[in-house]
């Protein structure tokens, strides 16, 4: 059985891709699919920001292929577990949840590590060097979180 992830950020071009693009860099994919999007429409069919994939692309990640998406109630029963990147993308997507079962499948992705903080910063009005430090803060969540499928996988 495959697992489904969904990484959820607000516009889908900075966060969430990166998201997806390390998580699927960490997992096998015949085990684990992942995806991302945005609560926010304002990029649909856009590539993600070019900061993104560049620090993406220095780490050996090519996410340039990545379409940005609005996320959908439906998300809800595609996926089995979404991860947002801070607690304003948490209460928009909990706001559209339909059951305490919808609820269960949102977390912070930082919760996962064992960060000091539970909330990625969005770095749209950063320089590069904001993508680099949010690059390592998913990068971090990623690992516990794919540590965590192989075990399943191997067991």
């Amino acid at each position: 059985m495959v697992t489904k992830v969904l990484m959820v950020c607000l516009g889908n071009i900075c966060r969430s891709p990166l998201a997806e693009g390390i998580l699927q860099n960490k997992v096998n994919p015949d085990n684990v699919f992942v995806d991302s999007a945005g609560t926010g429409g304002y990029h649909i069919g856009n590539e993600p920001d070019h900061r993104s994939i560049n620090v993406a692309t220095k780490y050996g990640i090519d996410i340039s292929k990545q379409r940005c998406r609005k996320f959908k109630v439906e998300d809800f029963d595609e996926f089995d577990m979404i991860y947002v990147m801070d607690k304003s993308n948490y209460n928009d997507v909990i706001a559209l949840s339909r059951s305490n079962s919808d609820k269960n499948k949102v977390q912070l992705l930082l919760s996962e590590s064992d960060l000091e903080i539970l909330e990625v910063p969005d770095p749209y009005y950063d320089e590069q060097d904001g993508f680099e430090y949010v690059y390592h803060l998913i990068d971090k969540a990623c690992e516990e979180i794919a540590m965590k499928f192989n075990a399943i996988q191997d067991s």
